[in-house]
């Protein structure tokens, strides 16, 4: 009996090891940029472009992206990026909605933001509760105290997953809107604006294959005739801090610390429960 329980309890051990190695395994493919950023400090389009070449699996069908157009919504230094993809749903492997839908696809939109913009992590999360967003990620530097000149640049995954209401009415084409809160670093001291220039974003299609349970991913390149040449770059212009006010907005930050400290000194003094406390002690 007890050689029969020995045996049972490492049966269960290596059944639970085995569940826990597979969930390792998705849990790491579950963001394609997560093994790059271990691999590299620092994001560089070069390096990266064929990093993602690599994921990518051999073989699979390309759908064709038959449309993207990028807005830049808001003003001052909070704004969001919108994209909206337009893909071909008959060329998803030759798939019905209903296929498409049952073999959990997804978009996903990988944004190499510019020096000087970033994404709060804690913002995407909150999206992701409200149901807003699938999923994302922010990758690289993810410190949102630093000033553009004192930054690196970061990543932002976002994953969207097909829904049958993305389709259009005639089940031709779908539509997957994805938008992305933005703002903007503390740029240098000096006069006007600074021009932050947003490039096109990769776009890829996951889905999971009845003959393969791993999903696999497709990338999609936008091409002149996917997207209008005016949008092809998407500018963002952050107001920049006069360098002639830097030292009245140091005078002024400085007075009204001490006098903010002043005030805390003296309500904290003239409280009724300190000057109680005292009487309470000299008794």
């Amino acid at each position: 009996m007890e050689v029969i329980e020995a045996f049972q309890i490492q049966s269960f051990f290596l059944f639970g090891l085995l569940l826990f190695s597979q969930g390792v395994e998705e849990e790491e493919e579950e963001y394609i940029s997560k093994l790059y950023f271990e691999q590299n400090e620092i994001l560089d389009d070069s390096k990266f472009a064929r990093y993602l070449e690599s994921e990518i699996s051999p073989g699979c069908q390309m759908p064709r992206l038959v449309g993207l157009n990028r807005n830049l919504i808001g003003e001052g230094s909070h704004r969001g990026l919108f994209s909206t993809i337009r893909l071909e749903s008959l060329s998803l492997s030759s798939s019905s909605k209903e296929e498409v839908v049952a073999n959990a696809c997804e978009v996903i939109l990988i944004e190499r933001l510019p020096s000087g913009v970033f994404a709060d992590p804690f913002e995407l999360q909150h999206l992701i509760h409200r149901g807003v967003l699938s999923d994302a990620a922010v990758f690289g530097d993810t410190n949102l105290e630093l000033p553009s000149f004192r930054s690196n640049r970061s990543l932002v995954e976002v994953h969207m997953v097909i829904t049958s209401s993305m389709f259009s009415q005639d089940h031709k084409q779908l539509e997957i809107i994805i938008g992305l809160p933005l703002h903007a670093r503390y740029q240098p001291l000096g006069h006007g604006f600074s021009r932050v220039e947003f490039n096109l974003p990769d776009i890829l299609l996951r889905c999971r294959t009845e003959r393969d349970l791993h999903k696999q991913s497709c990338l999609l390149i936008p091409t002149d005739q996917s997207v209008k040449s005016e949008e092809a770059a998407t500018v963002w212009e952050v107001p920049c801090g006069k360098k002639e006010h830097a030292e009245i907005v140091s005078i002024v930050t400085f007075i009204s610390a001490i006098l903010s400290a002043l005030l805390i000194v003296w309500t904290s003094v003239s409280s009724p429960n300190v000057a109680f406390g005292i009487e309470l002690k000299q008794s």
